[in-house]
């Protein structure tokens, strides 16, 4: 017996499942799925920051300041429920809330790093200078 790939090589960037041979999206794709997972504005930047360890709703909103309160409920809300984050309510006076990454979560850090890569090398000429991170978008440690 010949292994299934001798003959057929793969394209790069395209799955290797014969379920992926789909002529239109489906709730059930993992694309779909990856895709809304993220989304919405912001989305991504509330991950970013998780990516950097567990954080309260205030920290989350010192560190995007310019996110209001309800969309950051929003957006909080949807990544507890696509699996995203886990929600920790602790004990106390007031009490608290913290958000953190499930494992399925920190597995879109690299996602998120092949976004921006992406983005980074396909700008619109004239374009070049127009994003000024207030992170290093590697930085997630």
């Amino acid at each position: 017996m010949t292994h299934q790939t001798v003959g057929h090589p793969t394209k790069p960037g395209l799955p290797d499942d014969p379920r992926a041979n789909v002529a239109e999206p489906t709730p059930y794709c993992p694309v779909e799925i990856t895709l809304a997972a993220l989304r919405g504005r912001w989305t991504t930047l509330v991950i970013r920051e998780l990516l950097h360890g567990d954080r309260t709703f205030t920290e989350l909103r010192q560190a995007l300041p310019t996110l209001s309160d309800k969309v950051l409920s929003d957006r909080l809300a949807h990544l507890t429920q696509a699996g995203v984050l886990d929600r920790h309510r602790q004990p106390g006076w007031p009490p608290r809330t913290r958000y953190r990454l499930t494992p399925q979560g920190h597995r879109l850090g690299p996602v998120l790093q092949e976004l921006w890569d992406w983005g980074a090398q396909h700008r619109p000429p004239g374009d070049q200078d127009s994003i000024a991170p207030t992170h290093d978008p590697r930085d997630t440690a």
